[in-house]
C-alpha cells in the first residue's frame, strides 16, 4: 500500500465511526448522549446492535490497525522503538474486539459483558501507550516534531475527560464522547498529515 492510501484509511476511521454514530443513534428515541454509553448502541437488547458493531466498531478498529503501520513507516522510517505501532495495532483490534461480543448491560457480570469490558479498556490502554511512545519518535523529524503537542494535547485530553464521570455523575455518559473524540481526532490529525505528506513519503518507499 502507498502512504497516501494508508493516510485515507486513517482519515475514514473517524468519518466511518462518527456517522455510523449519528446514524444508529438517531433511531433511538430513549438514546441519550448524557447517560448512555456508546456501547448500548450495541447492546444486547439493541435493535440495530450488529450494525453498530461491525461498522462502529469492528471495522472501524481494523482500519485504525491497518493505518497504524503507515503511520509508523512515514514516522520512524520502521526504525527504533516499536512501541507506537504496537500500541495502535492492538488499540484497534481491541476495539473490533469488543464489537464482537455485545454488551449486555443488563447482567454486568456475564461473559459477554466481561468480553465486551476487556476490549473497551484494552482499546484505551494500547492508545496511550502509542500515544505517549510517539513523541520521541516524532521529535526525529522536522516535519512530524510539530505533531508532538497537539497529539499529547488530544492525550491528555482523552485523561482529563476520563475522570469526567466522577466529577459529573448524573451525566456520565457525556465524558465518554469526550474520549472517544479526542482519541479519534488524534488518528484523523495524524493521518491528515500523513496525507500531506505523501509525495514525500512514497518518494521514500521507492529508494
Amino acid at each position: 500500500m502507498t502512504t497516501k492510501q494508508y493516510a485515507t484509511l486513517g482519515l475514514s476511521a473517524p468519518v466511518l465511526f462518527w456517522s455510523t454514530y449519528l446514524i444508529i443513534s438517531r433511531t433511538r428515541p430513549d438514546y441519550s448522549f448524557l447517560t448512555k454509553a456508546v456501547s448500548e448502541l450495541g447492546s444486547l437488547d439493541a435493535p440495530n446492535k450488529w450494525a453498530w458493531n461491525i461498522t462502529g466498531y469492528i471495522v472501524t478498529g481494523l482500519l485504525i490497525s491497518i493505518y497504524s503501520y503507515g503511520l509508523f513507516k512515514s514516522v520512524s522510517n520502521k526504525e527504533g522503538s516499536k512501541w507506537p505501532l504496537i500500541g495502535f495495532v492492538l488499540s484497534g483490534l481491541f476495539m473490533s474486539f469488543s464489537g464482537i461480543f455485545p454488551g449486555d448491560f443488563d447482567n454486568k457480570k456475564s461473559a459477554t459483558m466481561l468480553l465486551h469490558t476487556i476490549g473497551s479498556f484494552g482499546s484505551y490502554i494500547f492508545f496511550l501507550v502509542g500515544a505517549f511512545s510517539y513523541p520521541r519518535q516524532m521529535k526525529k523529524t522536522a516535519y512530524w516534531k510539530q505533531c508532538v503537542k497537539p497529539t499529547l494535547l488530544f492525550t491528555w485530553l482523552t485523561v482529563l475527560f476520563g475522570a469526567w464521570p466522577f466529577v459529573f455523575p448524573d451525566i456520565p455518559a457525556l465524558g465518554q464522547r469526550f474520549v472517544f473524540f479526542f482519541y479519534l481526532l488524534w488518528i484523523f490529525y495524524t493521518a491528515l498529515r500523513l496525507y500531506t505528506n505523501t509525495e514525500k513519503n512514497d518518494n521514500l518507499g521507492n529508494d
